[in-house]
């Protein structure tokens, strides 16, 4: 077994771009330079942005700094030798950004008139995170993890006193215990103010048992600094023993002096508050709440609250009036006047642009084909944003308010993807479950002949709340199979986003009915309608909730497929409530505990093992705290045991994603030859 698995891991580096294009592959993904996060200048004519580059020695991405001007010719601003990352623009046009070039992550600046000329800021005792500018110009806003009551100084000798123990044993006495890949030590991030002139820091929240930003994912989108500097707003959960099953996120306010304790403004909603940003004017603060206590995926709505007299009033972002339902908010920002708020929502199978009244909540869309994110405005009005598509990586791009005169700003990849054969994607909808209307993708093989039979890669994505849209995904990327001479199908099943939260919440407590009545219908509708799919070649793989589903799609389709590939799946729902660790997740989902709710039986893989046949492909990551790697090791010791033919790959340095590009490429090569083996040769 070991024998395989590590002869399976030869690193292959990334194709030289050729004449002739050829069918997109792993290597071209890893190829792609991938933008990140962007920020416009303070006259609005410039915009900073980090890029990343697959590095294949390190088995890493390193990310560096660059300038584009409304001219469009990127220009390198940080050295290559140099990992930068977060960049922040002072009002005098200082770039401030993080880097770990000193031997830990501190802040650094630069002049972009003086490019590759790097200072160090910082150099504090432990790594900084999360980076913001003050607007006065003469202070930083960063995150530090600390022990609460601790200055980052003793925490850090703290930290030089454990490494000196001889004894390991780890003490808990609540949850966490361990949070996405990293057990917990007791530390919290805190924000901190930093004066530019004196490098002392601040902890503006010393006393709370809380991160700021959240983790595992939070970053400086979750606190605000007020137009005039003398007020943060930042996001913390302050939940006591009850932070494992809690999603009340809440709102904070702190002078940035540090002058007194920071109070707490969203207490009466006990579901999540967060994502604050300042009106152009500091007198209103716009963010997004949820309303439904213990529920993640519920429903995030535009807030809009008046400082003054803490007044504060929903807003329903609703698609074409209504037309379409409700949706909810993902980022967004203030037009310069103060009049709109611009942000983007998942939109039938996209994520749009819109464009909300703030007086009156009227929705408007502004832009709607592809992934679209961080939408900000430029200094000459125009909207900059940040755009995929299932045939094209992130770009920088630049439209009217009113959503017209497209304009791309950076063509980085531009090269690159004309160097690669691709699928043409196609969207479809069909009647699913409860009789409405489920929205679904196919992507076209490459070379496309519709005289011929394709086998299918059948994609079922994760969340459940989440979906497979006209997005470029650097895990799950339909290209990858289409480029292996698969046609690939992906159905936004009853609890996707983008299509309304009573369609988001169907899946609520039914895992296996509506979702895989969907799944079933709509490879049945594909199959129908492109009469070129191969019914007797297709494979179903699906990660996370996917890999669930695969795991019941076993049970209850024994016949259907001719491969299934499932990545760190759960296999006993029931025992993956005891070793997962945000527990208000399946709480929500499964409508109580294991020992209070029969609901957790209804619809679970290991009570329908006897009836597997399917050859199965098994992949989990070692550090995956989220579906632990035992479900994945579960569904392999049955398979094996029932003498249904599987493989088992397990990656010891990979959380619940696969993100080292060695450990990516490995990944790709073996589902697709499990693939090539099962489906495309038809070995059944």
């Amino acid at each position: 077994m070991f024998k395989s698995l590590f002869l399976s891991a030869c690193l292959v580096a990334p194709v030289a771009l050729a004449q002739a294009p050829r069918p997109f592959s792993i290597h071209d993904m890893l190829a792609m330079d991938r933008i990140g996060d962007f920020r416009v200048s303070p006259d609005g004519k410039t915009v900073v942005y980090a890029c990343s580059v697959t590095d294949l020695e390190a088995n890493r991405r390193r990310s560096s700094l660059w300038l584009v001007g409304m001219d469009g010719n990127p220009k390198r601003l940080t050295p290559e030798n140099i990992s930068a990352s977060s960049p922040r623009w002072a009002k005098d046009g200082t770039v401030y950004f993080i880097s770990s070039k000193s031997g830990s992550s501190q802040v650094w600046k630069i002049n972009p008139q003086e490019a590759h000329m790097t200072t160090q800021v910082t150099d504090l005792p432990l790594d900084v995170d999360s980076l913001e500018v003050g607007p006065t110009g003469d202070f930083l806003t960063l995150s530090m993890a600390v022990f609460p009551g601790m200055s980052h100084q003793v925490t850090a000798r703290a930290h030089e006193a454990h490494s000196k123990r001889k004894s390991t044993g780890m003490v808990f006495d609540q949850l966490f215990v361990r949070h996405w890949d990293t057990w917990k030590d007791g530390t919290r991030n805190h924000i901190f103010r930093v004066d530019l002139k004196t490098g002392e820091a601040k902890d503006l929240m010393p006393k709370l048992e809380g991160d700021a930003p959240s983790m595992p994912f939070g970053g400086s989108e979750e606190y605000a600094i007020s137009p005039d500097g003398k007020t943060l707003i930042f996001t913390a959960r302050v939940e006591g023993r009850q932070e494992a099953w809690s999603t009340n996120l809440d709102l904070w306010e702190v002078p940035t002096d540090g002058s007194r304790e920071p109070v707490r403004i969203t207490a009466s909603n006990k579901a999540t508050d967060t994502h604050p940003v300042f009106s152009p004017d500091g007198k209103s603060l716009a963010y997004v709440a949820m309303t439904k206590a213990g529920y993640e995926a519920d429903r995030l709505d535009l807030m809009i609250r008046e400082m003054a007299t803490g007044n504060t009033r929903r807003i329903v972002l609703r698609a074409d009036g209504g037309k379409f339902g409700d949706r909810s908010v993902n980022d967004f920002t203030w037009a310069p006047n103060g009049l709109e708020i611009i942000c983007t929502a998942d939109h039938l199978g996209q994520k749009a642009i819109f464009a909300v009244d703030v007086a009156t909540g009227v929705t408007r869309m502004t832009y709607g084909d592809g992934s679209c994110s961080s939408p900000t405005f430029l200094g000459d009005g125009r909207i900059l944003f940040s755009r995929n598509t299932l045939k094209s990586p992130t770009e920088l791009f630049t439209i009217a308010d009113n959503g017209r005169d497209l304009r791309p700003l950076t063509k980085i990849n531009e090269a690159k993807v004309a160097s690669t054969l691709m699928g043409e994607p196609e969207q479809f909808t069909f009647t699913g479950a409860k009789n409405e209307t489920v929205y679904g993708y196919l992507v076209k093989p490459i070379n496309f002949d519709p005289s011929k039979k394709y086998p299918v890669a059948f994609l079922i994505h994760g969340g459940p709340q989440g979906s497979f849209g006209n997005q470029f995904h650097y895990r799950w990327n339909p290209q990858a199979y289409v480029g292996a001479g698969y046609a690939a199908v992906m159905i936004d099943f009853h609890g996707s986003t983008g299509y309304g939260q009573i369609f988001t919440d169907a899946i609520n407590g039914d895992w296996g009915g509506a979702p895989y009545e969907d799944l079933m219908k709509g490879l049945d509708a594909a199959l129908k309608k492109y009469t070129f799919l191969d019914d007797k070649k297709i494979g179903a793989l699906g990660a996370s909730y996917g890999g669930y589903m695969i795991n019941w799609i076993a049970g209850q389709s024994p016949n259907r497929f001719q491969a299934l590939i499932c990545h760190d799946g759960n296999l006993d729902e029931r025992m993956s409530y005891f070793n997962t660790e945000e527990l208000w997740f399946p709480e929500w989902e499964q409508k109580g505990t294991p020992w209070t709710n029969p609901n957790w039986a209804k619809h679970n893989p290991i009570d329908h093992v006897a009836k597997w046949k399917t050859p199965m492909l098994i992949i989990h990551g070692g550090k995956d705290y989220r579906v632990v790697d035992t479900q994945g090791i579960g569904t392999f010791t049955a398979l094996q045991r029932m003498g249904i033919p599987s493989r088992f790959i397990y990656f010891p340095d990979e959380n619940h994603w696969i993100l080292k590009p060695a450990n990516s490429i490995q990944w790709h090569n073996e589902v697709i030859a499990w693939l090539d083996k099962w489906v495309k040769s038809g070995i059944n």
